[in-house]
């Protein structure tokens, strides 16, 4: 019965992947473009989205940018849990020393978040040819 079932799902796993395929060849077809890759992103594209994947407007852009906001603000968040834990330790030197760690990793994280800010703003600069706000 286990066989039964794990050959059905492989089948039917088999068929969407391949009904995907095709209508997406089918919807790239369609238009009039000379770039049936270029038409297939059209249709699937919904009134609003940006045009451009990489860019000051790009989706790449506000998806990375995004990410590493989250990222700085956890990082902050970090560093005031290990202040007010360094605060709370009561002159124990185990929870000095694990306040400390949070802190130092708090700033260590801060840092890479701001540098690969700096770096993935300037790729993608350089990659879409404007500048990133």
């Amino acid at each position: 019965m286990k066989n039964i079932i794990k050959t059905a799902s492989r089948v039917m796993t088999g068929a969407a992947a391949t009904v995907t395929i095709l209508a997406g060849r089918v919807m790239a077809t369609v238009g009039n473009y000379e770039n049936p890759a270029q038409a297939g992103a059209e249709a699937a594209r919904a009134n609003g989205m940006p045009a451009e994947l990489v860019g000051v407007n790009g989706v790449f852009t506000k998806i990375t940018n995004t990410v590493l906001y989250a990222v700085g603000i956890i990082s902050v968040i970090m560093l005031i849990y290990g202040g007010l834990r360094y605060v709370v330790s009561g002159g124990d030197s185990k929870k000095v020393t694990d306040a400390k760690n949070t802190i130092m990793y708090a700033i260590i994280g801060l840092i890479i978040a701001i540098l690969a800010y700096a770096i993935v703003n300037f790729v993608i600069s350089a990659v879409g040819g404007g500048t990133t706000v």
